[in-house]
């Protein structure tokens, strides 16, 4: 009859301890409202890739609107603000355009249009 109770009271006592510990570590822990060094980086290539990601979404949308462009024969990808353009498009004047259209849009830091070809 007495080994139940030890085991019980065994039980009961390591319970009690071991939240002890954990409340006070919580209680003790320092509030540190800086994300580690790691997470910064992460979140701001993130941040970069969200941006990019958004500056080429709005280059395209802005040449499908565009009746003077041949939108589906532009390919757009964006590096750090820094727009890239190639494909064929059927003359200079649209070439031109489209380089002016992307260097319009918010965020885009430079335009390459080296890969972008007038058929004419």
């Amino acid at each position: 009859m007495n080994t139940p109770f030890n085991k019980l009271a065994i039980a009961a006592a390591t319970a009690g301890v071991l939240s002890l510990s954990m409340a006070g570590g919580a209680i003790a822990a320092p509030q540190n409202t800086q994300p580690p060094m790691a997470a910064t980086g992460t979140v701001d290539k993130a941040q970069e890739a969200v941006s990019d990601t958004w500056i080429t979404s709005k280059v395209k949308s802005t040449f499908v609107a565009d009746k003077a462009l041949s939108a589906l024969d532009i390919k757009v990808e964006t590096n750090q603000g820094v727009v890239s353009l190639s494909g064929v498009v059927g003359n200079d004047a649209e070439r031109d355009l489209a380089i002016e259209k992307t260097k319009a849009i918010k965020g885009v830091t430079d335009v390459s249009a080296d890969g972008l070809k007038a058929t004419d």
